[in-house]
């Protein structure tokens, strides 16, 4: 049965004595303070929770557990968030320019996103299409304002507006085109079918929203379930007794991209600096199994 919401505002003091009150080992209450005071008790709360004692509900902190700990998972995260962003911002862009491109190529419509006969569902297509319209009238992009004031066409190529489409609305247009064989080519440019290929696109569309709007990442557990790949062009991992929901499984999602997207890429070394940097993040709660390096996939 729901009731009201009955918890009161607590200045930072207030916040930083129920921390102590707790067992949080605060060794600089004013440099906490700055902390709480810029990023958020509510924000860092997501960061306390692992260092409770089980019943968690009791609230308790375990024996020695600090709040330089605590941001220390804090600073973590956001770095991750900062190196996986990075990455899926190269295979978001190779993922537009191959859509845009390999339509244009077999479909020859250079106005094919903004035609009808080539998508499955009708509905699915008009939904697309209002998307389209909004992002056309709100943009400010110098190509849409010269294309509006220069020609007479209802809407501009398809490479202009894959610029300006949001990274889920081009997902959800790939997976209405009726040419099966069009997605096929596109879905196996980056080694994989078009049933994986559907579900990692829209899945790192989802994390790269996460990365942008600061969501804690490194042990959320996620709600969609990737496909695994069933045909392979590069090296891949074993996935059984993996946790599909945890950040593992998308890391190695992002890395398989790679391959195909910039070959000579660091990530890798990236992501073990960073691991190396903060040994006491506990890296089976992203869902790392133990020797992960020596998976093909990071051989």
């Amino acid at each position: 049965m729901k009731e009201s919401f009955c918890k009161k505002y607590s200045t930072t003091q207030q916040q930083i004595n129920l921390l102590k009150a707790r067992g949080l080992i605060i060794n600089d209450e004013k440099k906490v303070a700055d902390y709480i005071c810029n990023i958020g008790y509510f924000r860092l709360s997501a960061y306390f929770y692992p260092f409770l004692k089980s019943p968690k509900e009791n609230h308790v902190y375990k024996a020695n557990s600090t709040f330089k700990q605590v941001m220390d998972i804090y600073r973590f995260d956001r770095k991750l968030r900062l190196l996986l962003f990075n990455e899926i911002e190269k295979i978001e862009v190779a993922i537009r320019s191959c859509i845009v491109n390999t339509a244009c190529d077999l479909l020859e419509d250079i106005f094919w996103i903004t035609n009808p006969a080539f998508f499955y569902n009708r509905k699915k297509f008009d939904f697309a299409i209002s998307s389209i319209d909004s992002e056309i009238h709100k943009s400010k992009e110098d190509f849409i304002t010269h294309f509006k004031e220069t020609y007479t066409d209802s809407y501009p190529p398809a490479w202009m507006i894959v610029e300006i489409l949001p990274l889920g609305t081009l997902c959800y247009m790939y997976m209405n085109l009726k040419d099966t064989s069009l997605k096929k080519r596109i879905a196996q440019h980056f080694g994989l079918q078009i049933p994986t290929f559907n579900s990692w696109i829209t899945i790192l569309a989802g994390l790269r929203n996460m990365c942008c709007h600061h969501t804690r990442t490194w042990n959320r557990e996620l709600p969609v379930i990737p496909s695994e790949p069933k045909q392979i062009t590069h090296p891949w991992i074993n996935s059984d007794g993996i946790d599909k929901k945890r950040m593992y499984y998308r890391i190695c999602m992002i890395y398989y991209f790679l391959f195909t997207v910039s070959s000579n890429n660091t990530f890798k070394q990236k992501l073990k600096e960073l691991l190396n940097h903060y040994p006491n993040v506990d890296i089976r709660a992203m869902g790392f199994p133990t020797n992960w390096e020596k998976e093909p996939l990071w051989m």
